[in-house]
């Protein structure tokens, strides 16, 4: 039956016939589909009304001559939001969003293709990362179009209208976009075109754990790959599934919502946030200043009790018998009915006042005295113990606070009211002897302590619990005073708990105001389904149906799960004249009314909505009336209200027999609403928002609408805003919150001139809403629902409404959405989290996502930050259903939501973000030294002590004489010292594996010598490949080959566990390195030759191998002399921190310069003992396993790291046995020794390890010293008695492996602080420690004898000044001579290792390192009594990433993400086609993957102003490091983009 409400429209200037043609045009979009329920919404009349044409959009409104607005009178159907979003969404083209990709163990159902099905052997996948994949060799001309990212310089902003608006299309050639990309990556200075160096596996630490293999593109004409793979820029191929789903991110994203930023000119490091300018075309109220409106006043009732115990009096001694209350149990069948006389007796003069007044007692002094406080806590399943307790406190003057009962000791909210209870001082919590037996049990049998509760004693309510009271005493009736009746508590949008005080009073008022305005009279019956301890259950069916001896049926909320027409079956049974429900209920019972047709619902005058305040309510309502009129329910009986903790009740529709004006519905803008304007909507049908009134105001009641931010200024007509109450039945205080009250229950609103509209305070309501016409109250919203978004206001109700018309039952819960807001880089973000069904296959579920998303955006014009969706019954719930919105919160900002689908849109979101940097032109090295004298800056410029004036005694000299050929060396100590210990190798064990003194060595090498020129036919200068694990024999081979003229190449071994990935390595070195032999061990030799091998690698082609175990003792005939010193020694080939093997070429002069700056640096002596835990294949970690030892004299003991996974303190117990003074170490190493020792430094000490004896602990890196990690090593061996002052850092390159050591003398190393801003300026500006923005450098350690270092403009390769951020150039004579290239291209080194200054001094030879640091000269002195100059280096040029014009440190952005959650384990970032894609290891379970992904894009954007294109969540230990711990973060994003990291799940953020 299709039902329609009509009003009187009047038009002074409109025909019937223009009336008919306008009616048409409304009604022709739905004549289609007239079948359903139609409303005529907003139909209010009056004269003197002239139409007021609206510039904005096309919306019409009428304004009186007065000033007041009234509604056009338009016919829509009452599913008119469903509609407007399934319309919205057909607007949107279909566009391919990215997946994001899930292993399958996280799947909750899925139904998709596995993403991360390859498993990996170790770190990374072992199969071959040339899979066929999707092919996207278009990807390219994609990206000429440009992807117009927040994160890259034509970022995004937002625009008011919300509509589309493309941004600048570039277009260029592909040269020029592969240049463009070339230089967000910031290859540095190309080595893999001017070298043909092979980004290659590299070995790591822990040899089983392998990287993956990639390939540069200067290879891909020598390495044979599948024709289909299409290489990138960085040699990386791109079809991979990883790359596709990027292109599709980059499709999505190069068509963005909001225009482009505003571009100009920002050269200041003060990074300013864009400030949303307002829209000048956003609508404006214009009606008039609103007048308080005054509800209908408060009748007078001669017999009206005095006060509300007065009326139980009343009832409990003249209708004993009359019932009162009526308990059903889950069945729906009356348990009890509690009568007045019942109620009075029990709750009085037998029973419960009595005991807690006499009874209870605390060291012979009453427990409680009259104004205390205490706890009621009981079951939603007992209104009846409930109602005796709560009458018995007010009897007994004692003020209840009704809780809910605490089911766990994590219950969502518990906490906090724990805090209430405490506030409020209560110690006596009274329950039924069922509840108390059901609470959580300590030991002891007691109930628990629950978490932030006060100790609280429990006292049983039952009969056989409480005394009886002598026969004369009976408790004082007194007048409604202002005294304290009860406290209700409300839980704030933050997740704060308050209680709201209510004096007898005000307690009294509201009934009498709701008896008046509801027309109830003693005897009704009225069925309750709402909680009975607070808001409009408690008002209703415990206080005002006492004062008015009505019958209440109670609902409990157990019953509506089970049987949701239970209500509608109590009211026909009873014929109940009023019902008290919410919306819920409404909907649930539609759901199953099938199966109940002999019920009638004609005997209902009142169907009190207590929810009718929610704006979406009506749509339960007309679909409850559509269903239900056929079984005698009466439209005019359904009456929403308008209720607050705070204020109580605020207005209620009256019922039809009170002879008010009809109800009034409105259809609104919601545009316009998110501005606080009111306007009608009468053609764009797809943004608007229904409304029905809530009545009028409660009786006795001043009310007005006032701006809900700042001073309370009274709104306009048009208006919305804050609803304020001026009565005597509000709330009265927040209990113990003074500040709080005075803002809340003390307001005093004013007009536009600034005078008081009343000399009465009012109470804020919390609700948004404005006065309609016939004085109806309308609501829009409240302000715990609130979400201001770039000014904007949005209704969190109206967020999930629109997700739920986007096809809700299919996928997620109806009534399990929760909705909230965030704040995000100093604007509110908003989040909405459901719970998936089990059923909803992953795919659908993204789309249902992808479409929510849309549909949001069209109709609200808002982004939606984060949308997440949990597993079933995971959210948590408040105490009678929903969801407990402040908890799901604060577990989303935890990180503790564990979500099973997540989709982020920062690029769509965050419109705030500061203008993009755009680079002056460069001041020319001339200017920059000018002006650096003008500022009185010197230029940064530092050297290392003079060598010739160190060399002093007569040692040195003889050593000296021989020192520019190493080999001579080894020679002159095996005549001079033959029995000096050399080197010392400990095993896991801590026992010596061997040893080798001067002679030892000697002979040892003579014999690898003849070897290589007997067996090997070797000629002078031919390159040999030395396999060997760490030892003495690498190190005996090493000088074998000088003694024989051969140049040495140390090779890390294969692991045999893992030859797949790391005999490639060993492979690819012995091809580049051009050698003509391999020598090794027999058992590393059959290793070589293996099945296992030839499943790797082509085993036929390796050159000539040779064991060296069981060699002949032969004496070499003469020991090979290099004509020149400038002659090749040996090759150092290392892997770079981005990822890139890279050969250098050491020669014999070099190597002996290198050796003497360490000798003079550490005071190295043939008395000295070192300890070493490094790898002795590369850099220095090589030059102080192999050369140092020989030169110096010293003795080195040995301790391979590989020996500390077996045993931790392997290296620290070797430094104290052996008493050592001097250590060096790696970064991996002292992070094993940290996490692997920290809580073992008591055993330790037990077994006598002492490490007092250090005066110097070094780190060997090439990157910014890790300060959190030598503090953390110091603060945790100090008890050891390690120093604070020996953990040092050293500094060194591909061009010079040792350019800083802080060695034995000078000063200790020093700590700034730089603004981590200036820094992406690539500026240095020091601040003080804790400053804002403060990022601590560490100096690198000392510059050693012999080096000059000098800061230069890495692009007009000018000299910079002290404290000046740039590149360090290096000029000393242990400088590697070159790169070793396999096709001879020597045009591109020389800028490396032979470049000069533009200006000042241009003939000095540098080589650049290609590390970003800066000077300072500090107030300490050095050893030679000069000011020192501290080196500090902040991070290699290579791994900088370029976005938004500025200079960003990767180490920086991954030092915020590890701090974001304790599960991080690890964190590596890289850019991928102008995306920041950030990478983290999970330590946890695998069901928390998915929160990372919104923490990290969190903490991103708070800290670097960045946005996060892609999250990977992956296993610990994927992401590779090298042998010194550094990161490799470009094999990282090789592997990535090529599918091996089998990662746990990725996210792609829109």
């Amino acid at each position: 039956m299709e039902k329609y409400c009509y009003s009187l429209l009047f038009f002074w200037d409109i025909t019937q016939k223009g009336y008919e043609k306008k009616r048409g045009k409304l009604l022709a979009p739905y004549i289609p589909q007239i079948q359903g329920n139609y409303l005529y919404r907003g139909f209010f009349s009056c004269s003197n009304v002239r139409p007021h044409n609206c510039t904005h959009s096309s919306q019409q409104r009428w304004i009186t001559e007065s000033g007041a607005m009234f509604y056009v009178c338009v016919l829509v159907p009452a599913d008119l939001h469903t509609e407007a979003v399934q319309a919205a969404l057909a607007k949107y083209k279909e566009r391919k969003m990215p997946m994001p990709s899930k292993r399958r163990s996280v799947l909750v159902q899925s139904s998709v293709e596995d993403e991360g099905s390859l498993r990996r052997q170790g770190r990374m996948a072992t199969s071959s990362p040339y899979q066929p994949h999707p092919t996207v060799e278009h990807w390219f001309n994609r990206v000429i179009q440009g992807s117009s990212t927040s994160s890259s310089a034509s970022s995004t902003s937002s625009h008011p209208g919300g509509r589309s608006h493309s941004a600048n299309a570039t277009s260029g050639s592909a040269a020029t976009v592969l240049a463009d990309l070339m230089a967000h990556t910031q290859l540095g200075y190309d080595l893999c075109l001017c070298l043909r160096i092979i980004p290659v596996h590299f070995y790591l630490l822990h040899p089983p754990l392998s990287l993956s293999l990639s390939l540069c593109l200067s290879l891909s004409r020598a390495v044979s790959l599948p024709r289909s793979v299409c290489l990138s820029p960085k040699g990386v191929p791109v079809n991979s599934r990883v790359s596709s789903k990027i292109q599709q991110l980059l499709n999505t994203l190069k068509r963005p919502k909001r225009p482009p930023l505003r571009e100009f000119f920002v050269d200041d490091f003060e990074e300013l946030l864009d400030v949303q300018q307002p829209d000048p075309n956003q609508p404006k109220p214009e009606g008039v200043q609103m007048s308080p409106l005054h509800g209908d006043p408060l009748g007078v009732v001669t017999n009206w009790p005095p006060s509300l115990l007065a009326s139980l009096q009343r009832w409990g001694t003249a209708q004993p018998k009359s019932p009162c209350l009526t308990a059903l149990d889950n069945a729906g069948k009356p348990v009890y009915t509690l009568t007045y006389g019942k109620l009075w007796t029990r709750s009085q003069k037998l029973k419960l006042a009595y005991t807690l007044l006499n009874k209870l007692s605390s060291r012979n002094e009453p427990l409680l005295r009259p104004g205390d406080r205490v706890a009621l806590v009981f079951p939603n399943n007992d209104p009846v113990m409930f109602m005796v307790a709560f009458y018995g406190c007010l009897l007994a003057e004692l003020v209840p606070v009704p809780i809910e009962v605490p089911l766990t000791r994590k219950d969502a909210g518990s906490q906090q009211i724990g805090f209430l209870l405490g506030s409020c001082g209560v110690t006596l919590a009274l329950t039924t002897d069922a509840c108390q037996k059901g609470l959580p049990k300590a030991q002891t049998g007691e109930v628990a302590t629950f978490k932030g509760w006060p100790r609280l004693l429990w006292f049983v309510t039952d009969g056989k619990h409480v005394v009886k009271p002598p026969k004369d005493w009976s408790p004082p009736i007194r007048d409604a005073s202002n005294e304290t009746a009860y406290i209700e508590y409300k839980t704030s949008k933050e997740g704060s708990t308050m209680g709201i005080t209510v004096s007898h009073a005000a307690m009294l008022a509201h009934c009498h105001a709701l008896t008046q305005a509801c027309g109830y009279t003693e005897g009704e019956t009225i069925t309750n389904v709402l909680d009975f301890k607070r808001d409009a259950g408690l008002w209703h069916g415990v206080l005002m149906s006492v004062m008015n001896r009505m019958h209440v049926i109670s609902i409990p909320y157990s019953l509506m799960k089970v049987n949701p027409l239970s209500w509608i079956q109590k009211v026909h049974s009873y014929k109940a004249r009023v019902a008290v429900v919410k919306s819920r209920d409404m909907h649930w019972s539609l759901l199953s009314q099938k199966d109940q047709r002999d019920i009638s619902l004609s005997s209902l005058r009142m169907l009190i909505v207590a929810d009718g305040a929610n704006p979406w309510s009506i749509s339960s309502c007309d679909a409850f009336l559509n269903v239900f009129q056929a079984r005698g329910l009466r439209p005019e009986v359904i009456c929403p209200c308008a209720s607050s903790a705070e204020a109580m009740t605020v207005a209620i529709r009256r019922p039809p027999e009170m002879g008010v004006p009809p109800p009034g519905k409105a259809v609104l803008s919601m545009s316009c609403l998110s501005y606080g304007v009111i306007r009608v909507d009468t053609e764009e049908k797809l943004s608007v928002l229904t409304l029905q009134d809530v009545g009028q105001v409660m009786p006795g009641a001043l009310v007005c609408v006032v701006r809900p931010e700042g001073t309370p200024y009274l709104c306009r007509t048009d208006e919305v805003g804050e609803i304020c109450v001026s009565s005597c039945t509000t709330g009265i205080s927040y209990y113990g919150l003074p500040g709080m009250t005075k803002n809340v229950f003390e307001t005093i609103p004013v007009t536009a001139s600034g005078s008081p509209v009343s000399d009465r305070p009012f109470t804020r309501s919390s609700l948004l809403g404005f006065i309609g016409p016939d004085n109806l109250l309308f609501v829009v919203g409240k302000m715990d629902g609130l979400m201001v978004v770039s000014g904007r206001r949005h209704n969190a109700d109206d967020v999930v409404a629109t997700a739920l018309a986007v096809e809700p039952m299919k996928f997620v819960y109806r009534g399990r959405i929760a909705v909230f807001s965030v704040c995000v880089l100093h604007d509110e973000r908003i989040v909405v989290v459901a719970e998936q069904r089990p059923d909803a296959s992953e795919e659908d579920s993204f789309q249902w996502m992808s479409r929510v998303l849309q549909a949001i955006d069209s109709i609200h014009q808002v982004g939606v930050y984060c949308l997440a969706l949990v597993p079933a019954n995971t959210l948590p719930k408040a105490p009678l259903g929903g969801i407990h919105i402040s908890e799901t919160k604060q577990r989303f900002l935890e990180g503790a939501l564990h979500p099973c689908n997540v989709l982020m849109c920062p690029h769509t979101c965050v419109t705030n973000l500061p203008k993009p940097r755009q680079k002056q032109p460069e001041v020319g090295p001339a200017s920059m030294i000018v002006g650096n004298l003008v500022a009185g800056k010197r230029i940064a410029q530092a050297c290392g002590r003079d060598v010739a004036q160190l060399e002093d005694n007569d040692q040195a000299r003889k050593v000296h004489a021989h020192t520019h050929f190493t080999p001579d060396v080894l020679q002159w100590r095996a005549q001079a010292t033959p029995d000096h210990p050399l080197f010392l190798l400990l095993n896991a064990k801590g026992t010596v594996a061997s040893t080798a003194s001067c002679v030892q060595l000697h002979k040892r090498a003579e014999r690898v010598a003849v070897a290589l020129m007997e067996r090997g036919r070797l000629n002078t200068g031919d390159h040999v490949a030395l396999v060997y694990p760490p030892g003495t024999d690498l190190i005996a081979t090493f000088y074998g080959c000088l003694y024989a003229g051969c140049v040495p190449v140390t090779v890390r071994p294969p692991h045999p566990q893992n030859l797949a990935t790391t005999l490639p390595t060993v492979k690819m070195i012995v091809e580049v390195s051009k050698s003509v032999c391999i020598l090794t061990t027999q058992a590393i030799m059959k290793l070589l030759r293996s099945k296992e091998a030839a499943a790797a690698v082509d085993v036929k082609t390796w050159p000539m191998v040779l064991d060296t175990d069981d060699l002949p003792r032969k004496k070499l005939p003469q020991i090979y002399k290099p004509p020149t010193p400038e002659m090749l020694a040996y090759l150092d080939f290392s892997v770079s921190t981005t990822g890139i093997l890279a050969g250098v070429k050491m020669s014999h002069a070099a190597t002996s310069a290198l050796c003497r700056s360490i000798k003079l640096q550490c005071e190295l002596y043939p008395s000295r003992q070192i300890a070493i835990c490094l790898d002795p294949y590369c850099g220095l970690g090589f030059a102080l396993w192999c050369l140092c030892s020989v030169y110096s004299g010293h003795q080195s003991i040995l301790v391979p790291p590989l020996e500390l996974e077996s045993n931790v303190s392997l290296w620290l117990s070797a430094v104290s046995q052996f008493k050592v003074r001097v250590t060096f170490c790696s970064y991996s190493v002292m992070e094993m020794c940290t996490k692997g020792l920290g809580s073992q430094t008591e055993a330790l000490r037990l077994r006598n390890v002492n490490l007092s004896c250090v005066r110097t602990c070094m780190v060997v890196a090439e990157e910014r010293p890790r300060i959190a990690l030598t503090q953390s090593f110091s603060k945790i061996f100090k008890d050891l008695g390690l120093s604070p002052r020996a953990v040092s850092t050293t500094f060194g390159c591909r061009v010079n492996v040792a350019i800083c050591l802080q060695g034995t003398a000078g000063p200790d190393p020093t700590t700034v602080y730089v603004d981590m801003r200036a820094l992406r300026h690539d500026r240095v500006r020091l601040v003080e420690r804790g400053s804002p923005h403060s990022l601590p450098l560490m100096e690198s350690g000392k510059i050693l004898p012999g080096v000059k270092v000098i800061i230069a403009n890495p692009e007009t390769k000018g000299p910079l000044g002290d404290s000046h951020l740039g590149e360090i150039w290096v000029s000393s004579p242990h400088n590697a001579t070159g790169y070793y290239t396999v096709y001879g291209e020597e045009a591109l080194h020389a800028d490396h290792f032979c470049t000069k200054l533009s200006f000042g001094d241009t003939q000095t030879v540098w080589a650049r390192t290609g590390y970003l640091g800066f000077l300072r000269r500090t107030e300490l002195t050095d050893a030679s009594g000069e000011r020192h100059d501290a080196l500090y280096v902040v991070g290699s040029l290579d791994e900088t990433l370029e976005l938004r014009g500025m200079r960003y440190h990767p180490i920086d952005i991954e030092t915020s993400v590890i701090r974001a959650h304790k599960s991080i384990a690890e964190c590596a970032v890289f850019t991928w086609t102008n995306l920041l894609v950030v990478v983290v290891e999970l330590e946890g379970s695998e069901q928390e993957a998915l929160d990372l992904v919104a923490l990290v894009t969190n903490v991103v954007l708070e800290e670097h102003f960045l946005i996060v294109g892609v999250v990977v969540v992956v296993d610990p230990g994927v992401i590779p490091i090298n042998s010194r711990g550094e990161k490799q973060r470009m094999h990282l994003r090789d592997g990535f983009l090529a599918d091996q990291l089998d990662p746990i799940y990725v996210a792609y953020n829109m």
